[in-house]
């Protein structure tokens, strides 16, 4: 059984690699090296060393609030966080443990880990697989993620492995001149992992790369909001700010035919990905109304049939949400089109998103930098700026 242990494992590094990830010879041998089922323990070997992620715990609606993330994100991030031999790094978001112990191999004995979290039972649940994995010298705390863990600071790296609205403070504080915090970052309800170090008077992005996490909770939480529409076809609707929604009569009107509406000529059909890294960011920033969809694969009723965006479990869509429209993104005969419903105004306004990513050359994550001023800071603006609680964000490309 070792042997076969070592043989998933092997696997998968060579996998995530082949994805363009683990390119830091520390992440490389930590992921070579740390066993994942060990934090999986109800999970055949077999499944645990998929490159999926693995929902852990869910909320009293079904919704997933812990997870051991898809170990290529943990890769890229990781390869983002460039932790060194002899670092003290802070983890916000214990999950399974799995992460801490990568990073407790990465800084090696004369470095420290802290890994914090909001629950209490995932943290005894990480505690105990740490231990089961030969970790005993991560320290796992109860506590919100939002204030660090001033006990141990300063750290030389911090990282976050749940969705963030905003910078917190305390993370920027307990950070040891010359850090670098990488945090999966709320840009109006779409996340790019930002690895950010200090310039000057504000701290500017080093990389951003693509990610999808679980939100944090507790006093940090940001406004994007979750509704699962049909239990039995995970048909879920997601906002970049609550709203209310009549979940039954939008499942309703998702079961109509809608109208088609041509987009015309842009060039070659956006593929899958640039929707996805290009087109949903580009809309997120630039559209309060946006929303997405998504729902599992072979779904029966097929709601988004026509959804651009496909994974092995789920396809998802992207659109523009009103009181009296809805309007998503569509491929039909290999074309991108427009499905309405309703107000034929919230199809107008999303074909001029779609003409002006178009124009624009079709935007992405590549490329893109995201400089963080303090809240209130005049003048610093970049092609689109957020403003968040404490920070404000400017984009540029």
């Amino acid at each position: 059984m070792p042997a076969e242990l070592n043989t998933l494992r092997r696997q998968l590094l060579e996998h995530i690699r082949e994805q363009g990830a683990a390119t830091d010879p520390l992440v490389a041998e930590a992921l070579r090296t740390v066993p994942r089922h060990l934090f999986l323990p109800d999970l055949p070997p077999d499944k645990a060393y998929r490159d999926e992620p693995i929902v852990t715990k869910r909320d009293p609606d079904g919704r997933p609030i812990s997870s051991s993330s898809q170990p290529t994100i943990m890769a890229i991030m990781l390869d983002q966080l460039a932790a060194k031999r002899g670092q003290r790094v802070l983890e916000i978001g214990a999950g399974t443990g799995f992460n801490a112990a990568l990073l407790a191999t990465i800084v090696g004995d004369r470095g420290a880990v802290t890994s914090v979290d909001l629950d209490a039972d995932t943290v005894e649940h990480a505690r105990e697989n740490l231990d089961a994995a030969g970790c005993p010298n991560v320290v796992v705390v109860a506590a919100d993620g939002a204030l660090g863990h001033q006990d141990r600071a300063p750290y030389h790296r911090i990282i976050a492995t749940v969705g963030v609205w905003d910078l917190a403070p305390a993370w920027l504080e307990q950070l040891a001149p010359k850090g670098r915090l990488v945090v999966p970052l709320d840009l109006n309800g779409v996340q790019r992992s930002v690895a950010f170090e200090r310039d000057g008077d504000h701290w500017t992005s080093r990389s951003v790369s693509l990610c999808g996490f679980i939100r944090m909770r507790g006093s940090f939480a940001g406004p994007e909001r979750t509704y699962l529409l049909d239990p039995a076809t995970d048909l879920t609707l997601n906002l970049p700010t609550a709203r209310e929604v009549d979940g039954d009569a939008l499942t309703e009107v998702l079961g109509e035919a809608p109208a088609v509406h041509p987009v015309g000529d842009i060039g070659p059909t956006p593929t899958p990905m640039q929707l996805f890294d290009g087109f949903t960011l580009w809309l997120a920033v630039q559209e309060p109304r946006w929303c997405a969809l998504s729902e599992q694969v072979g779904a029966d009723p097929a709601r988004l049939a026509d959804a651009p965006m496909r994974a092995p479990e789920s396809v998802a869509t992207a659109g523009v949400l009103t009181d009296d429209g809805l309007a998503l993104i569509a491929v039909e005969d290999e074309k991108l089109t427009i499905h309405a419903h309703g107000n034929t105004a919230v199809a107008d306004d999303l074909l001029a998103h779609v003409r002006a990513w178009a124009d624009a050359g079709r935007p992405g994550t590549a490329g893109m930098r995201i400089d963080a001023y303090p809240a209130g800071t005049a003048g610093r603006g970049g092609d689109v700026v957020l403003e968040k609680g404490q920070c404000r964000l400017a984009l540029s490309w």
